[in-house]
């Protein structure tokens, strides 16, 4: 999945505004402008549209985790120049306060199965030898999830 759609299905299923956006950007420590946020939600075809990179995601989803938690104490985490699925799932479930059978729920809305153990491989650390990168259909399908359980009325 692209930085940009993981954004704007965030930014639909949660229904954040372009204002709340812009402060959980700099909640997570980057400032942006109404315009840069726009072009990001533009579709690839569009001139304006504009790559998200990985350390500007990072930022966002370091805002989320703000906002949904509370900003910790102390300095705040250093914004990943690199993410992968993994590293994008452990913050949704950070910032949701998310438990493995919470997200077992969401992906069961959306009639994906996994056990619990497939699901402890991707909060492993990569080195580790059971370790499982995250693949593209397993978090699309819980961010659907997401979307059918804050967003019932969207359908699919």
């Amino acid at each position: 999945m692209n930085n940009n759609d993981i954004l704007r299905r965030l930014r639909y299923t949660f229904d954040i505004s372009d204002f709340k956006m812009i402060d959980l950007f700099a909640s997570g420590g980057k400032e942006v402008t109404r315009a840069e946020i726009s072009n990001w939600m533009k579709p690839e075809d569009d001139p304006e549209f504009q790559k998200l990179v990985d350390i500007n995601l990072a930022a966002f989803l370091n805002g989320f985790i703000n906002e949904k938690r509370g900003k910790k104490e102390g300095e705040q985490p250093k914004l990943e120049k690199s993410l992968n699925n993994n590293t994008i799932l452990r913050k949704l479930k950070i910032a949701l306060n998310y438990k493995d059978d919470d997200i077992l729920d969401v992906l069961d809305l959306v009639k994906f199965r996994l056990s619990k153990s497939e699901l402890s491989a991707f909060f492993r650390k990569p080195d580790h030898q059971h370790y499982r990168p995250l693949k593209d259909q397993i978090l699309r399908n819980f961010l659907l999830g997401l979307q059918l359980k804050y967003r019932p009325d969207s359908g699919k």
